[in-house]
């Protein structure tokens, strides 16, 4: 169990949490190397993840699963991941 909770606090910390909107006027930035994605079922929270992350094997399972259910119109207009924020965040915690 310590093993599990130590991962997650890892993976959170890695996970970077951006701000919804930027500043008035301007779009939300996106950290050098890394994507943004959102998350979540009702309210899709934005998160910055690594690029290294998009060629692992867990994580291209949830691309596929994007792309099944989504194509390429995402309706937030970046990458839309069909998962709640608790399996994204325990898959992230997999990876690091």
């Amino acid at each position: 169990m310590a093993i599990l909770l130590s991962g997650v606090s890892h993976a959170k910390r890695v996970l970077r949490r951006s701000l919804s909107f930027g500043r008035e006027g301007t779009s939300p930035k996106t950290l050098k190397g890394h994507v943004a994605v959102y998350v979540g079922e009702e309210e899709k929270k934005r998160y910055l993840v690594p690029i290294s992350y998009l060629n692992r094997p867990l994580f291209q399972d949830l691309l596929s699963s994007a792309e099944e259910e989504f194509g390429f119109d995402h309706p937030m207009g970046g990458l839309t991941l069909p998962c709640t924020e608790e399996t994204f965040i325990d898959l992230i915690s997999q990876l690091t």
